[in-house]
């Protein structure tokens, strides 16, 4: 995918400068977390011990199999934690310089968000379509909502606002660059203004008054279409970024974490990034279980098209709502992926000898595909009886919230290994065959199999 424009970039340069607890952007006037005090700090209760110094840097390494190996984080980790998971705070920097690089960022976001205002004046209002009651008094929330924070932003101290003055420019002068492509935008938003009342509205976060995210959630991926063309919007980003906004509570932080997460995910929206994931999960399942990959070839059904949805928002409505949310920090930590396992293989053995994955290990194998493959095999039966694809398919909308999520990791890290397993096995007996030209194999992956 082409790279996001640096406007729409997280600076990841260490930034300066005195700390501030306000947060741009956030849909409640709320600060996720006091980026004044130490985070995670290695005396918390929270069971992070060891993840961050006394100055609030964080071993990414570390916490990245923390969340993986504990499941997830507890619920008031949460916030805090998806910052560095997903890219928003760089993990080597200080808690102070965190509090400055959030006001930076924070005004950078608001200062794009009025540039598309500015420039498209017709999408700073949601299209209503005048029958959704709750919806149009969200809008009336949101609005009053927004006039009470440039109410409380013109009582800022005087040096607080030369402060943000001088923020400002830096950042209108580098947004100024940036040339948005109206029509496109203009398209964007109508998909988005028919998505966004689709999202789970059933959520504690959206009802009553929490309707009024509705309106947040539009103004995030209005701002990520505008300044990122390339990817724009697609139906799907809506449910994704909700994640975000829900988590976070903060406009801001969303649309920095979602920018983050979607620029190393973008391609899966784009229709041959999607097509090479469900290629790989088939060529995983005949890996796996060749019968059940043969019946389903037979049926026509090998396409597994109905495992795009899953694949598409990371099983985000297969599993109890709060599982879901365990789950996409889980997925994301990239803790058991086999291009990461080689690195760490590098790592131990200081750089030196072979370090390449064994041939008969397909490292685009990722861990979510494993994932996929679990459920799969938890119902083999039901799939060996299913003779259409529109019975698959209703069948697989019948597991909507009804999976084990523990069941499943355990299942999903148990083909993991087999996998590997088998395919360093199948490496070594090949190179156990008698051959001058052959070097002994040297990736032994032991970590994983102990």
């Amino acid at each position: 995918m082409e790279r996001q424009s640096d406007a729409a970039a997280v600076p990841q340069r260490k930034a300066m400068g005195s700390p501030q607890n306000g947060d741009e952007g956030s849909n409640r006037g709320a600060v996720p977390g006091n980026l004044c005090q130490p985070l995670l700090s290695p005396c918390s209760s929270s069971g992070l011990q060891g993840v961050v110094d006394s100055e609030g840097r964080v071993d990414e390494s570390r916490l990245r199999a923390y969340i993986f190996k504990q499941g997830g984080v507890l619920p008031g980790d949460r916030r805090l934690v998806w910052g560095f998971l997903f890219g928003m705070y760089p993990c080597s920097s200080t808690a102070l310089e965190r509090a400055a690089l959030s006001e930076e960022l924070g005004v950078r976001y608001q200062t794009m968000k009025r540039k598309w205002q500015r420039e498209l004046p017709g999408a700073v209002r949601m299209r209503l379509n005048g029958t959704d009651e709750e919806l149009i008094a969200a809008v009336k929330r949101f609005e009053r909502s927004r006039l009470e924070a440039e109410e409380s932003e013109a009582e800022e101290s005087e040096e607080a606002r030369e402060k943000k003055a001088f923020l400002k420019l830096q950042a209108q002068v580098l947004i100024d660059r940036v040339q948005l492509d109206i029509e496109e935008l203009q398209e964007a938003v109508r998909i988005i203004d028919k998505d966004v009342p689709r999202t789970e509205r059933d959520l504690d976060y959206f009802l009553g008054e929490g309707s009024a995210n509705l309106l947040v959630l539009r103004e995030v991926l209005i701002t990520f279409a505008a300044f990122h063309p390339d990817v724009s919007y697609t139906q799907g980003m809506n449910e994704l970024c909700s994640r975000f906004l829900e988590v976070l509570d903060s406009e801001r932080d969303s649309y920095w974490c979602f920018s983050s997460y979607m620029e190393k995910i973008a391609d899966d929206f784009k229709a041959d990034g999607l097509r090479r994931k469900i290629e790989l999960e088939v060529k995983l399942l005949q890996e796996l279980d060749p019968e059940l990959h043969a019946h389903l070839g037979r049926e026509d059904l090998g396409s597994l098209t109905f495992c795009h949805r899953w694949l598409l928002l990371g099983f985000q409505r297969e599993f109890e709502h709060s599982d879901a949310l365990r789950l996409f920090e889980i997925l994301s930590s990239n803790h058991l992926e086999l291009n990461e396992i080689r690195d760490q293989e590098r790592l131990r053995g200081g750089g030196e000898g072979r370090t390449e994955l064994p041939p008969s290990v397909n490292p685009d194998f990722t861990f979510e595909l494993f994932l996929c493959a679990a459920i799969l095999l938890e119902h083999r039966a039901t799939l060996l009886s299913c003779p259409s694809e529109v019975q698959l398919i209703q069948f697989t909308n019948s597991l909507q919230g009804k999976l084990d999520l523990n069941a499943t990791l355990q299942k999903a890290e148990e083909l993991f290994i087999k996998y590997c397993k088998k395919s360093v096995l199948d490496c070594f007996k090949n190179h156990c065959l008698p051959s001058k030209d052959r070097e002994p194999f040297s990736f032994p992956l032991r970590s994983f199999f102990s």
